[in-house]
């Protein structure tokens, strides 16, 4: 969603690399272009005018102007500023201290409110949370049956006495479900109310009285991220009409403008708290503006990927991949690279994944062009064979690579390029478990691997060559030896005398340096 105004952000401040220091027309003009930026992206023009003006007073200040390096300062200015405007720090959820927690969510109809009290009900299950949803949205058809659908994917327990499609009383529905969940001790009850394709005082009055029956701890206002200006309009009557405590962005994942990511923290003054990025239930955790501000700024989000890694990667396997590739690599098997794949799929996506590194947004078209299904096809090649071929490529011989290809549904080559990249990745990575380095490239000191070649020995010096004529050998003794006398005399290489009182025998300190000398050698 912010790929457009990642890539323009990157071409304002690649224009400032270089310059030693920021004249006024460069501030003017790193500003108009941010301007341009942020308004494409369809962010709220009063949010733009106040964003601007706090980074061109903060690059017109000391903090630049002193700067060695003028271009990493506006980035940190803007990084911070974007983290203001999306709503500074993490906002949490907060819970009741007596009695279940009561989460109410309101929206318009379309913003994916039944879906995100699925993603919410997991997402609090995986808490330690016993989550309830309760089927509020009596209007919409077959919205009561989604819930019950959704609840039983998400493994969370839903409470929907009434069938819906306009029959039921919904605010009766949401004060019974509270009852329920002290009956059945749930201690999170997340209340899914209708929705209109637009503001009328039905629905306010609606949200309203289920608001006044459950007086829910939380009111979170779900918000279609890929609507636009009008986001922050709804928002707007819903703050005024009900009143919202946070804000959870969905269909983060499209590829429209995210404007109204970045205007409604800042125009309602309520916190983006949640996230929605995907179709799958995984696919929703809390917002963190400082990570989301760094995304935009291509400086990745490495805590992101290290908790998704944390929260889903088995530390256990990858301590047994570690020990066997640290003995040098021959007894990691195709059996291990299967499960260790497997565990890389439960990451998701991989172009999701290599989007959080740092400095990826300028291999952005390669990283889309990843299909994740190429893992499927590798699976399928490695469960076409024995457990004996797992263990051991070289008993795959011409037979046996093709039945392992018509089992997959593949040709040979793909078995062949398979076996080859996995001895060869096999072979590099054992290399550098043991602290090699790399293959073919020079060993890095204090890492092992430096010292394994020998260099060639240094020649041994040649001693002077000595004339063949003896009259010569004798003369060029003589001299030397002449030298080494002369050597021996004058051993600092003083200028030798020249009977005027130049010699080394005459030679005296300069008076300021007598000066340094005790009395009697003066």
């Amino acid at each position: 969603m912010f790929d457009t105004l990642s890539d323009r952000l990157a071409a304002t401040f690649k224009n400032l690399r270089g310059k030693g220091r920021l004249s006024e027309a460069d501030i003017d003009a790193t500003a108009r272009e941010i301007r341009v930026a942020l308004l494409e992206a369809d962010v709220a023009l009063p949010v733009v005018r106040e964003f601007i003006a706090r980074v061109k007073e903060r690059a017109r200040g000391a903090e630049v102007s002193g700067a060695l390096n003028p271009a990493q300062q506006i980035v940190k200015i803007v990084n911070e500023e974007l983290v203001g405007i999306l709503g500074g720090e993490t906002r949490r959820l907060r819970f009741a201290k007596t009695g279940p927690t009561v989460i109410m969510l309101a929206g318009l109809q379309g913003a994916g409110k039944t879906t995100l009290a699925g993603k919410l009900g997991k997402w609090l299950k995986a808490q330690k949370h016993q989550p309830l949803l309760v089927a509020c949205d009596l209007q919409r058809p077959n919205a009561v049956n989604q819930l019950s659908v959704v609840a039983e994917r998400a493994g969370v327990a839903v409470y929907a006495p009434e069938p819906g499609n306009g029959v039921g009383d919904p605010v009766k529905v949401a004060r019974d479900s509270i009852e329920f969940a002290k009956t059945k001790q749930y201690d999170v009850v997340v209340v899914d109310t209708a929705g209109r394709l637009g503001i009328d005082a039905e629905m306010m009055q609606q949200a309203v009285d289920i608001r006044d029956a459950v007086k829910p701890d939380e009111i979170l206002f779900v918000v279609d991220a890929m609507i636009g200006q009008d986001a922050v309009v709804t928002a707007q009557a819903f703050l005024d009409g009900v009143g919202f405590d946070g804000v959870v962005l969905s269909k983060l994942d499209g590829d429209a403008r995210g404007g109204a990511a970045l205007s409604v923290a800042s125009v309602t003054g309520r916190q983006v708290m949640f996230a929605s990025s995907g179709e799958k239930l995984e696919d929703f955790d809390a917002f963190h503006p400082d990570r989301m501000a760094s995304r935009i700024l291509g400086m990745g989000d490495m805590l992101s990927l290290i908790e998704i890694a944390e929260a889903k990667y088995d530390q256990d396997l990858a301590l047994k991949a570690a020990e066997k590739l640290h003995g040098g690599g021959n007894n990691f098997t195709l059996e291990d690279f299967l499960q260790q794949m497997e565990q890389v799929k439960k990451l998701g996506s991989i172009s999701k994944l290599l989007g959080m590194l740092p400095g990826m947004g300028a291999m952005k078209d390669q990283i889309d062009n990843i299909d994740d299904r190429d893992l499927d096809r590798v699976a399928a090649i490695i469960k076409s064979m024995t457990p004996a071929e797992r263990a051991d490529v070289k008993i795959l011989n011409g037979s046996r690579r093709a039945r392992i290809a018509k089992g997959a549904g593949t040709e040979v080559n793909a078995v062949n390029n398979l076996i080859e990249r996995f001895v060869e990745a096999r072979k590099m990575m054992g290399q550098m478990a043991k602290g090699g380095g790399m293959p073919g490239m020079p060993g890095i000191p204090g890492m092992g691997g430096a010292g394994k070649k020998k260099g060639k020995a240094p020649k041994q010096a040649k001693g002077k060559r000595q004339s063949g004529n003896p009259m010569k050998r004798k003369q060029e003794a003589a001299a030397e030896a002449a030298r080494r006398e002369e050597r021996a005399a004058n051993p600092f290489g003083l200028p030798a005398g020249n009977g005027a009182g130049g010699g080394a025998a005459d030679f005296e300190l300069p008076d300021e340096f007598k000066n340094f000398l005790p009395p009697g050698q003066k």
